[in-house]
């Protein structure tokens, strides 16, 4: 007679975010699977990689959308001016999803240049998409090597943009401070279906809260360069003149590349995370999960503000599931930890020695960390 098979013990959810420039979501969330089942093989897993409009969302998206298909838009221009590969996303609806942090993102830097740092591939790759049909476009906005409110890409579809002299401006954050005349006459159009932002961040355009103040120095920038970002981004908003309100919640994410689409293009800006994550069905997996596992490569104090983490823990409060941190580090005093509200936290820095050994070599760190957890669920 052949025995009845045991149920699950537990249902784990397990919806990391990528480790930047280390690991892909979907990676990390393989690797912690890999970790618990060693210890507890009988359980549930359930794997829903994460992304908030950075680096991972076309990832993300080709795995939550059936028919969904990656598109080459061949080589663009990278964010200081080398060439890189494009790639979008087609959906079956005819929206096309781009994300920038893969065409003009910070890791494609050879050297910092956060003055000279543009966005132009992006805009090189919603043209390709647009050429192809699009019908509609989702942009996910997040990792982005520049500051300059998405000029770089807007001129890429046909914003041109002068100094006092009549001159085309050079591309980057730091050339809009001589911006002096913009012509929008010979802009291609948005699709019918309009422009969607994810963003991850909740920053306005420029001033104390803005894009540069807050993360230009992230991408290199001096203290005066700084300030000269912030400066270009004043003067792009007030010689565009558009109503769109620089103080917009999200208008800087991405440099401010949010605020210039939706100065120029109508976009709409959406949390990225709280999008992704009821595009991947997270919600729907906690209602029967007894643990969630998250996890990025730094958690500290913007991961509660966007970003998957903050979402997850969120989300996991609203339905009682308690949750479990993996971080590459961890940027928190046990007080703030605690505040943050994770039941347990581990970093792969203290169990690898180093931030540079866990960010390097993060797998094996991964299921170490996973069959901890595990081991402490099984006294439970």
């Amino acid at each position: 007679m052949t025995p009845p098979t045991l149920a699950p013990r537990r249902t784990v959810v397990i919806a990391p975010d990528s480790f930047k420039s280390s690991l892909s979501a979907s990676a990390v969330a393989a690797e912690i699977a890999a970790g618990w089942r060693e210890i507890l093989p009988g359980d549930e897993l359930v794997l829903v990689p994460q992304a908030d409009g950075g680096e991972g969302t076309l990832d993300a998206i080709e795995l939550s959308i059936a028919g969904a298909r990656r598109r080459d838009a061949g080589e663009v221009t990278g964010p200081d001016g080398r060439p890189t590969r494009g790639q979008w996303l087609l959906l079956p609806d005819g929206t096309a999803v781009v994300e920038l942090a893969q065409c003009s993102g910070l890791p494609l830097m050879r050297l910092p240049d956060a003055c000279g740092a543009s966005t132009r591939g992006l805009g090189e790759v919603i043209g390709h998409a647009l050429d192809a049909g699009a019908q509609k476009l989702l942009i996910g906005l997040g990792g982005s090597a520049s500051t300059d409110a998405g000029a770089g890409a807007l001129c890429a579809l046909g914003l041109r943009l002068f100094d006092s002299a009549g001159r085309a401006l050079a591309d980057g954050g730091g050339a809009l401070n001589q911006l002096s005349r913009a012509d929008r006459s010979k802009m291609r159009p948005p699709p019918p279906g309009g422009v969607f932002l994810l963003t991850d961040v909740v920053s306005v355009l420029y001033g104390q809260s803005g894009a540069a103040l807050t993360f230009a120095p992230q991408k290199g920038a001096s203290s005066a360069e700084v300030l000269l970002l912030d400066s270009g981004l004043r003067r792009f908003s007030q010689t565009l003149e558009t109503p769109i309100d620089p103080e917009t919640p999200g208008a800087g994410a991405a440099g401010g590349t949010a605020w210039g689409f939706a100065a120029l293009w109508d976009a709409g800006i959406i949390p990225g995370a709280e999008f992704l994550a009821q595009l991947s069905g997270l919600p729907r997996a906690l209602t029967r999960a007894q643990l969630i596992i998250t996890g990025e490569g730094r958690f500290d104090e913007s991961s509660l503000h966007g970003k998957v983490v903050g979402n997850v823990l969120t989300l996991a409060q609203r339905h009682a599931v308690p949750v479990a941190l993996i971080a590459g580090q961890i940027a928190f005093n046990t007080g703030q930890l605690k505040r943050a509200s994770p039941a347990t936290a581990l970093s792969l820095s203290q169990l690898a020695g180093s931030v540079e050994e866990a960010l390097a070599n993060p797998r094996p760190y991964l299921k170490m960390a996973a069959r901890m957890l595990a081991q402490q669920q099984k006294l439970v």
